[in-house]
């Protein structure tokens, strides 16, 4: 019989309807496995441990770490056979990415949710989560690091982006198949670090890169536009950035396609990436933060993790 430790983190999956009409994460991880139990068509012994009842635009850094830490925890186990883990949409493919990062062991570690809270006559929460977890129970799913189970798809995490705020099928992945995994780092600490996503628009200045830098961010992850270009008065805080030693990674507000930093010019991407400027690659910017996070908090290549 497969063991899984099933982590619960609220999100919508965990959602019910109050009564002015607002979403909130009230159901128990048990409750959430009770509600499927019956369904698995697999054996399995599942054990429930929640961790959190939050939407996952609420989550922290310090509870990411709080996750990081239980999935290793469970991992400790060797009856263990994967960990699922109940997790909120609008963060999901953040948290996946640096739960990769970290993840070594061949063993499953899989994320779902749900776009529909539990509360729903037609929740999609329950038949994602009887996926996830027959993903887990499937051997095939050994050696794929970290996955997301979603709407019927099952996505790596290195690469995976919210496509749709309410399609039920929701990620998609940005990375091409042949793209192979990057090694995983030791775990670190993350809550300490700051790292801010500056958006950039057609004449932005560089007034956002001034108050990141003023508020103390140890690096910036700018959302550039095509394929990884910004404004010249941005471009020069940028570049005053990176003159400074501020680590700065480059990504891009279009929906797909590799950030390339080919471009000239104050803000062009070649420009700034002859200062030091990474170029993101297929990430988008939460799982470019992501990797920049991890990279300060480990002392690793940022270039490393990215994908």
């Amino acid at each position: 019989m497969t063991r899984i430790a099933l982590l619960t983190t609220g999100g919508t999956i965990a959602c019910t309807t109050d009564e002015s009409g607002a979403l909130r994460p009230t159901v128990s991880g048990t409750e959430l496995l009770d509600a499927v139990r019956d369904h698995l068509a697999v054996p399995a012994d599942v054990t429930v441990t929640e961790l959190t009842r939050l939407d996952s635009s609420a989550i922290t850094l310090a509870e990411l770490d709080g996750l990081i830490a239980a999935v290793h925890s469970a991992l400790e186990d060797p009856s263990v056979d994967a960990v699922v883990v109940t997790h909120g949409t609008d963060s999901m493919e953040d948290t996946a990415f640096a739960l990769d990062c970290f993840h070594s062991d061949d063993r499953p570690v899989i994320l779902t949710g749900a776009q529909r809270a539990f509360d729903h006559r037609e929740s999609d929460g329950p038949g994602n989560l009887i996926d996830a977890l027959r993903l887990a129970a499937d051997p095939l799913a050994r050696r794929q690091g970290v996955l997301i189970a979603f709407g019927g798809w099952t996505i790596p995490a290195r690469g995976a982006v919210k496509r749709h705020t309410t399609d039920l099928d929701a990620f998609i992945s940005t990375v091409p198949r042949e793209v192979r995994r990057p090694a995983s780092v030791p775990v670190a600490p993350l809550a300490d670090v700051s790292v801010p996503v500056l958006a950039s628009w057609p004449g932005a200045d560089r007034s956002l890169v001034d108050a990141a830098r003023a508020a103390g961010a140890q690096g910036l992850v700018i959302e550039a536009l095509g394929s990884g270009n910004i404004g010249p008065e941005m471009g020069a805080g940028v570049v005053e950035a990176l003159e400074a030693g501020v680590p700065v990674v480059i990504t891009t507000r279009v929906p797909s396609g590799p950030v390339g930093l080919a471009y000239g010019g104050g803000g062009g991407g070649a420009t700034l990436g002859s200062l030091g400027a990474v170029s993101a690659g297929h990430l988008r910017a939460g799982q470019a933060r992501m990797a920049l996070i991890v990279a300060l908090a480990t002392g690793h290549d940022v270039s490393d993790l990215l994908v």
